[in-house]
């Protein structure tokens, strides 16, 4: 599964950032060596992969992607093995690159839908099928009058 907008996929770019010596990149230096960040790349080749090494600090995987000018950062100090960093990078790539915003009050508007609000008691297959048919002019004409004439 790849998150994609339109059919492209929003991931450019994978910034893997990590200590040579430091404790906390252990998993992060076995995803590397391991080959996991190979299947990762050759499962996402329009994803551009970069490996920085950065001595005495704590590893994170930067992602860069095409909607937003700002990136995401989970940082990975400290995991058990490359299969939770292997998992962060497969979030990364669902990941469409926007804002995650909770939506806290209701969302109002000046055109209701015409369909109502769903509900999953809306189910109308088991319903009984039923025909529609058109009025002619005279009738639309005459329901028209009377329903004017009963508002004014």
């Amino acid at each position: 599964y790849k998150m994609a907008t339109r059919g492209i996929t929003q991931l450019q770019k994978l910034r893997i950032l990590y200590c040579e010596r430091g404790g906390s990149s252990r998993a992060l230096r076995e995803f590397l060596s391991d080959g996991h960040v190979v299947r990762f790349a050759e499962r996402h080749p329009e994803t551009q992969i970069e490996v920085l090494v950065r001595p005495g600090r704590h590893p994170f995987v930067e992602g860069l992607y095409k909607t937003q000018v700002t990136s995401h950062q989970v940082c990975v100090k400290n995991f058990e093995d490359a299969r939770e960093v292997t998992k962060v990078c497969y979030m990364m790539a669902n990941r469409s690159g926007r804002k995650i915003t909770k939506i806290t009050t209701p969302i109002l508007t000046d055109t209701p839908s015409v369909q109502g609000i769903w509900t999953p008691f809306l189910n109308l297959q088991h319903e009984e099928p039923f025909e529609v048919s058109i009025l002619p002019p005279e009738m639309v004409e005459a329901a028209s009058t009377t329903s004017t004439s009963t508002t004014v």
